[in-house]
C-alpha cells in the first residue's frame, strides 16, 4: 500500500461510514450481510476482515462468529481502527475481536489459520491484487472461503453513465462541503482501473483457489467476490 492511500483514509476515517452510506445510497448494510453470509463464518470460527476501516464487517463477523468465535480486523489506517476500537468498546457484550495495524499485502498470520474471510471495499485499493489474494490464500485453511465487496465499474453504458452522474454531482460535491473533495476523487480513477469480475476470477485461479465466483449487484456497480480454497 502507498502512502498516499494511507493518507487518504486516515483523512477521511471521521466521515468514512456517513460517505459509505453517500456512495451506496444507504444498502451497503445490506451488501455486508451478504458478504458476510457468503464467507460461510460459523459460530466458534475464527475469522478475518481485512481492510476493516471503522470496524462495520468485523462486528457483523463477530456477531456471526459468536462468544466463542474469534475476530481479527486488520487496517493499515491508523485512524480508521481508532474508530473500529472505539465502536467495538461500545458494544455489550464486548465483541471477540482483536484490531491489527498492518498491510494486506504482508498478513501477520500463519498459514491455514483462518476459517473464514471478508474484506469490504479494500481490493480495488491495494497495488497489487495478486499478492493480496495469494495472502488470503495464504491465511485461509483447506476449503475455507474469502468473500470480497467492492465498487466496480458497470458494463452497460447507461448505468456506468449514471454512476458517474452520481459520484460528479452528489458524492464528490458533499465531499467537498466537508473538505475531502481531492480524497473522494480517488474513486472514478480507482474504478477504472480495477479490474472486471471476469478478471477478478481469472486471477483467483491464478493464485491457487479451487473455485471463485464473482457476483454482480446493483446492475455491476457493486459486486461480491466469492473465493474457495482447495480441501
Amino acid at each position: 500500500m502507498t502512502n498516499e492511500i494511507r493518507t487518504i483514509f486516515d483523512r477521511i476515517a471521521p466521515v468514512y461510514d456517513q460517505l459509505n452510506d453517500l456512495l451506496s445510497l444507504g444498502q451497503h448494510r445490506i451488501w455486508k450481510e451478504m458478504t458476510v453470509k457468503w464467507s460461510e463464518a460459523q459460530v466458534g470460527d475464527t475469522a478475518l476482515d481485512l481492510c476493516c476501516g471503522s470496524g462495520d464487517l468485523s462486528l457483523r463477523l463477530a456477531r456471526r462468529v459468536g462468544a466463542k468465535g474469534q475476530v481479527y480486523g486488520v487496517d493499515f489506517s491508523p485512524a480508521q481502527l481508532t474508530i473500529a476500537k472505539e465502536r467495538s468498546r461500545s458494544q455489550y457484550p464486548a465483541p471477540p475481536i482483536t484490531w491489527i495495524e498492518a498491510d494486506v499485502l504482508d498478513l501477520p498470520f500463519e498459514d491455514s489459520q483462518f476459517d473464514a474471510v471478508t474484506m469490504g471495499y479494500g481490493l480495488r485499493n491495494v497495488t497489487d491484487i495478486y499478492r493480496s489474494l495469494k495472502e488470503i490464500h495464504r491465511v485461509l485453511k483447506a476449503g475455507a472461503k474469502a468473500a470480497i465487496l467492492d465498487f466496480h465499474r458497470p458494463s452497460n453504458p447507461q448505468t456506468r453513465t449514471f454512476q458517474q452522474w452520481y459520484m460528479d454531482h452528489l458524492v464528490v460535491p458533499i465531499a467537498s462541503q466537508m473538505g475531502l473533495k481531492k480524497e473522494y476523487a480517488y474513486i472514478s480513477p480507482s474504478l477504472d482501473r480495477f479490474p472486471r469480475g471476469k478478471e477478478q476470477v481469472e486471477i483467483a485461479y491464478q493464485v491457487g483457489f479451487a473455485s471463485a465466483t464473482h457476483y454482480p449487484i446493483v446492475n455491476g456497480m457493486m459486486g461480491v467476490l466469492v473465493l474457495t480454497k482447495k480441501s
